[in-house]
């Protein structure tokens, strides 16, 4: 049985993907900041170990790991914040909430790694959850956006450092969560897809043979298998 980590699944994309993987048969090991959100997401699923907790928590981490055992298939840094809401210019962003959103964004998901390279099998995925706000401009989003970028050049070095591994950073685009509630505060998004449309480009992923890089879920998706 295939055991994976995947954080910040007590909603939103991470939860969206869990239960696939639960699905396929998979073991996992969640986590989320939100101790009921998660119990309650997870309870009586047989096969998921939730843990709730904080990433920045040096123990924390080390019981995520230490409850996947070894070895470990897939490790999927999704957990995230996004910062102030709404979201500041950076002439206004103050400087002990942009150090919060690069310790939760950019210093955990390394750190979870870390901890976790020597217990990850050969050919192991390790999915970093980016967004494309790493890569575009856009006005009010330098704190969460400058985070996803440091995280796209992390998993682009990681995977030139272990060729054994496929190391990934998804863009899983727009879609319908609190979180994308939170960066348009009072507006309407229910055009926005569900998660659920984002996890067949990462199960493309995890489970096909593609080289290490970064990648757009909804492209994997529509790619022809």
């Amino acid at each position: 049985m295939n055991t994976a980590i995947v954080t910040g699944a007590s909603r939103g994309l991470g939860l969206a993907l869990g239960r696939e993987l639960i699905e396929r048969g998979w073991r996992i090991v969640v986590d989320a900041r939100g101790r009921d959100d998660l119990f309650e997401a997870w309870r009586d699923v047989p096969n998921a170990v939730a843990l709730p907790g904080d990433l920045r928590d040096p123990d924390h981490r080390r019981a995520l790991v230490h409850a996947a055992g070894e070895p470990i298939d897939a490790l999927i840094n999704n957990a995230s914040v996004l910062g102030p809401s709404p979201q500041p210019a950076l002439a206004q962003y103050p400087l002990s909430e942009l150090r919060r959103v690069y310790e939760v964004n950019v210093i955990a998901p390394l750190a979870l790694v870390q901890l976790a390279l020597p217990r990850l099998a050969l050919g192991a995925r390790i999915l970093n959850i980016t967004s494309d706000a790493g890569v575009e401009p856009y006005e009010g989003w330098g704190g969460y956006g400058s985070s996803k970028a440091a995280l796209d050049q992390l998993s682009a070095i990681l995977g030139a450092e272990h060729p054994d591994l496929r190391v990934y950073a998804v863009d899983p685009g727009d879609m319908r969560t609190q979180m994308h509630q939170e960066a348009f505060p009072g507006e309407d998004i229910s055009d926005r897809p569900p998660p659920e449309e984002s996890v067949p480009g990462l199960i493309g992923l995890i489970t096909g043979d593609l080289p290490s890089g970064r990648y757009r879920a909804r492209w994997l998706a529509e790619v022809p298998a």
